[in-house]
């Protein structure tokens, strides 16, 4: 398998810009610090190595925005949140807390083919269910 371009901790950053601003709120560095639970010169830190790669944008003591490229990977960690959450709460029967702690565990470290086969089986589960696809 090939090394992923970004580390679990950037994606985490990357998730958690988009889903502040899903909520329609300005993100900031303090409101990723305290959604993170990391420091402030951690989230500083952060921001720095992903405007280098052009994910993106912030100056300092401004707001953090995502760049199109940003915002498409974002997407992606996201759907891939989703997707295992929903398994581990649905199909297992993991409590949602769990569910949700072991969710952004396995997001970051499972294969491309695990997460497209775990994705048909819960699209084949749901309509089972007579409920939407992931």
């Amino acid at each position: 398998m090939a090394k992923k371009p970004y580390t679990a901790s950037l994606e985490d950053y990357l998730e958690a810009i988009y889903l502040i601003s899903l909520e329609g709120r300005r993100v900031r560095v303090t409101d990723l610090a305290g959604r993170l639970r990391v420091k402030k010169a951690s989230v500083s830190e952060a921001l720095i190595r992903l405007s280098k790669r052009g994910l993106i944008k912030h100056k300092r003591y401004g707001m953090v925005t995502l760049t199109a490229k940003g915002k498409l990977i974002a997407e992606k960690i996201y759907r891939r949140h989703r997707i295992f959450r929903r398994f581990l709460e649905e199909v297992l029967g993991v409590d949602g807390k769990t569910a949700e702690r072991d969710a952004c565990l396995i997001e970051h470290a499972v294969s491309r083919q695990t997460l497209e086969k775990i994705e048909k089986f819960m699209n084949q589960y749901l309509m089972e269910k007579g409920e939407s696809k992931t």
